[in-house]
């Protein structure tokens, strides 16, 4: 069975997987949407990358008939200006030139497979296939916290994830710990408005570890499955930044051992390197647990998953793949990288059926 067939296989299980887990939502602007299949979403929303990307790749094919070192070094090139990261292609272009070698392939159009399933191999390493998939608590309420910069969709993302467990059937509550940039507690209650859970908020400029701390009681309170806890995205002074995040995280743990189950950072695609470097900054000072990349539909630079995951050795959690509340998709390298493909998937398909 070629690879390609083998990404379908997977990600059609993925998407057995989660409608098994999703409960009818109750009435809501999107309950008459049709509903689009996992490769689908992952096909559109890497439209600006595929487009730049897949392009250059074909370019590259028909110009070369043979794959030889000319034909690596500007495939090299072509991934490195997609943001891939350049430790990461490094590591591709060996990987590729060994497969090429064993599998004795001549001609420069069967690469295209061995690119796809290298990425695959790449993005998950040693881990199991599940290291995307969110941690909770069995035995009692399970936190959140979330954390990056102003202006990346932090607060967005945060009402998406909520609207996403509740889809689930899960009792979701939010604490606004953002509590210093103006309009961010609004703009949570706004959100929380929106989805239907409650927000718990302090006044602007107030503690944001004493918020988490009434939002977990709180939570308790209400019997929530989860709490969804905001943070300050201030990095003019990473000592401060820190701290704040010590001192959510010390009361995070003291009241539910073990927690937060997970620390998620959210990154804004379009910026490209800049996110890894955000990336670099937030892990010094939490312990992060994954990344929630946005805009992942507004950048032709989407191999930038590819280098967070390779260089910070970071899951990416969930990317967004466009503008509506359904549109934080959790992540699958499986449908990551067909989406990088999909044209050309879809030409090998028909070439098979011919």
């Amino acid at each position: 069975m070629s690879f390609f067939k083998k990404l379908k296989e997977k990600i059609t299980q993925k998407e057995e997987e989660y409608e098994e887990q999703t409960v009818e939502a109750d009435s809501s602007e999107e309950e008459d949407e049709e509903k689009e299949s996992l490769s689908e979403k992952f096909k559109q929303g890497l439209s600006k990358t595929r487009n730049s990307f897949s392009g250059k790749v074909n370019d590259l094919v028909a110009r070369y008939r043979t794959v030889d070192e000319d034909f690596f070094e500007e495939l090299e090139e072509i991934l490195i200006t997609a943001d891939v990261g350049v430790n990461t292609v490094m590591d591709l272009i060996d990987e590729l030139k060994f497969e090429v070698k064993k599998r004795n392939i001549k001609e420069t159009s069967e690469v295209k497979e061995v690119i796809s399933e290298k990425l695959v191999d790449i993005y998950y390493g040693d881990d199991d296939e599940e290291v995307e998939e969110l941690k909770f608590n069995e035995d009692g309420l399970t936190v959140f916290l979330v954390v990056g910069v102003n202006g990346v969709g932090k607060t967005t993302t945060i009402g998406k994830l909520a609207h996403r467990l509740k889809e689930q059937g899960k009792n979701v509550v939010l604490a606004a710990g953002d509590t210093f940039r103006a309009g961010a507690i609004e703009q949570l209650e706004i959100w929380g408005e929106r989805v239907g859970v409650p927000v718990i908020k302090h006044s602007e400029g107030s503690d944001p570890a004493a918020v988490v701390y009434d939002g977990i009681q709180s939570a308790k309170s209400k019997g929530a499955d989860v709490l969804i806890c905001d943070t300050a995205g201030r990095l003019q002074n990473k000592v401060n930044l820190m701290n704040e995040l010590s001192k959510v995280n010390k009361v995070i743990e003291r009241e539910i051992p073990e927690a937060p189950h997970e620390s998620l950072l959210v990154l804004d695609s379009t910026t490209g390197q800049n996110a890894l470097s955000q990336a670099k900054i937030f892990s010094e000072a939490t312990n992060l647990s994954g990344i929630v990349l946005t805009k992942l539909d507004g950048t032709a630079k989407g191999g930038i998953v590819m280098a967070i995951r390779k260089e910070l050795d970071i899951p990416v959690k969930f990317v967004g793949l466009g503008e509506k509340v359904t549109d934080l998709q959790a992540f699958d390298a499986h449908a990551f990288v067909y989406g990088l493909f999909a044209d050309m998937l879809e030409e090998s398909e028909q070439k098979e059926e011919d």
